[in-house]
């Protein structure tokens, strides 16, 4: 079993050819990441009812950003590993 995340990985492998790269210690807990994953399956619930009644553009901007954001965050931020 693996005993460093993927971000310390990627700090040794870019710090060991001399690059200046930071990579934050940024990382989602699993209830951290289930609540994202939830917010963005509402938030695409409510754009898809926005959409389908023709309601406000600003309306499905709003609900289709924040799920598109949640779900960005959730295939981008490594989970932490235990």
């Amino acid at each position: 079993m693996l005993r460093h995340s993927y971000a310390s990985e990627l700090t040794r492998i870019f710090a060991s050819k001399g690059t200046a790269l930071i990579v934050s210690a940024l990382t989602l807990t699993p209830a951290t990441a289930t609540v994202l994953f939830v917010i963005a399956v509402v938030a695409g619930y409510r754009y898809r009812g926005v959409w389908k009644t023709e309601g406000p553009a600003w309306k499905a901007w709003v609900y289709g950003t924040v799920a598109a954001g949640c779900l960005l965050a959730l295939g981008f931020i490594p989970l932490e590993a235990r």
